[in-house]
Formats: C-alpha cells, structure tokens, sequence
C-alpha cells in the first residue's frame, strides 16, 4: 500500500455512501479508480504504489461492494453511473482520468456518455462493449444464499483463468470482498449489468481512451473489444501478452506504465 493513503466515507446525494482511499497530491492530475463486480476499491492495492505522487488518485467501493452501503435496490448500471456523478461532484474535482477494472470500465462509459464535462480520459481495462444478456454463471447466484461461503467465493474466482503470477494476498483479499456482499446484491448488480443498454449505444464517448486487454481473455473476445474501439472516436487498443481477463490482477505493473503513458498524452 502507498504509505500516503487515506480513507474516508462520503454521504452521496444519491442517498448511498461510499468508502474511499486517496493519494497523492490533492491538487494533482485527478485519477478515480472504480473496480469490478464483487470487488472493492482494494482490488487497486496493488496499482496504487505504482502510480505517480503528482496525481490526486482515488479508489471509491461502488454501492453494494466493500465498505460502501448495501441497499436492496439501485443497481441498474444508470443508478451506478450515477453515484460516481456524485462522488465526483462532492469532491468537487476537476475532470478526471476514470480507470475502469472489467465492469468498472463499464460505468466509466456511461459517466463518458451522461457527463463528458466530468471525464478527461478513460483507461478501460479488461471491459466489455456490451453486457446484454443472461450471463452463464446466473444460474449459480440464484441458488446462493446468506451468508456468503468464502469457499464459494473462491471457486468462483477460477471463471477467470490467471496466467500470470497474482499474489495469494490478493486473491484472498477478493475473496473477502466477494463474502462481505449479501446474495441478494450480488444478484441484484449482475442484473443491472446484464440489463443495460451498453453505454455506446446511448450516446457517443468524446474523451480519450485507452483499452487494454489481455490477449487470453476467454471472457471476452478480441473483436468485443476492437467494437468498444470503434465505438469510441480515436481510442487506443492495446492488447497484453499471456494475459487473461483480469488485466489488473495480473499485470499492475504494464498498466500502471501504460496509464501514466496516456495522462501524459492529453491535452
């Protein structure tokens, strides 16, 4: 962990409030982490050392994950749009770099589309174009119930093959963020992704793009995201060798150099 982070909650006009860590300089170049489905804002751990003391970063846990309140309902990928409005707006910060872990990518898109005057690039990694339809493990979630088995929990985690290196550490901390969320919100956010328009369809993406994927990715095929680069005017695709889905589990390192890369390319 960065030895200047800081953690903090903050109350959304949205009604829900969310956990955050931060570092770096306050008047920095803004960079807002968002995270996966059945993640946290703790799945950054291993980016955050690796990211310029300049920046302003901020890793913010989404409705339902980590630390941030668990609500029944409001998991449409709008209601999550949303909150990253207003975390943005109570920051009060100026347009920032979103990074999007997956379907955190996914949100960013839509924040892209809803507030363009909010997002000065977007680093999408590991995200899809499109999330429509039942997805295959749904099945499995409509049979879980509470408490979360961490056992469950980690079985799941091998949908996603890894091949590169990750850390024991960190694949059992997502694993505690996968037993924290209760059934019913697991659900709920797979539906809300899996229900959305995808956000390229609802309105054009105008700000910078970086999508990086890993070129093993058996969740989501290479022409997925060469569309999402299509969709997005000037969007640069990158893809990374021996790499599976979770392009921030296996590769901190490349995409911490990538990222800094591309914010020192805008304008």
């Amino acid at each position: 962990m960065a030895p200047d982070l800081h953690r903090y909650a903050v109350r959304l006009r949205t009604g829900v409030t969310v956990s955050a860590v931060a570092q770096g300089d306050r008047f920095g170049v803004p960079v807002v982490l968002l995270h996966a489905w059945g993640e946290s804002a703790r799945s950054f751990d291993r980016l955050l050392p690796l990211l310029p003391p300049a920046w302003h970063v901020v890793a913010m846990d989404q409705r339902g994950h980590g630390a941030a309140d668990k609500p029944p309902a409001g998991y449409a990928l709008a209601d999550l749009a949303e909150d990253v409005e207003a975390f943005l707006e109570a920051l009060n910060l100026p347009p920032a770099v979103l990074v999007g872990s997956s379907s955190g990518g996914y949100v960013a898109q839509l924040v892209a589309v809803r507030s363009p005057e909010r997002v000065r690039g977007l680093v999408l990694a590991g995200t899809p174009r499109s999330l429509r339809g039942r997805a295959p493990f749904a099945d499995e979630l409509d049979r879980l119930t509470d408490p979360v088995d961490p056992a469950w929990v980690r079985a799941c985690l091998d949908w996603f093959p890894r091949y590169q290196k990750v850390p024991d550490w960190y694949v059992e901390d997502r694993v505690e963020d996968g037993a924290v969320m209760p059934a019913e919100v697991w659900r709920a956010s797979l539906a809300g992704l899996s229900e959305a328009v995808p956000p390229t369809e609802t309105g054009p993406i105008t700000a910078p793009a970086l999508i990086l994927r890993g070129d093993r990715d058996e969740v989501l095929p290479a022409a997925d995201h060469e569309k999402l680069a299509a969709a997005i005017p000037g969007a640069r695709l990158v893809a990374y060798a021996d790499t599976g889905h979770l392009v921030l589990w296996e590769q901190p390192g490349q995409m911490a150099a990538d990222l800094a890369g591309f914010v020192a390319e805008l304008p």
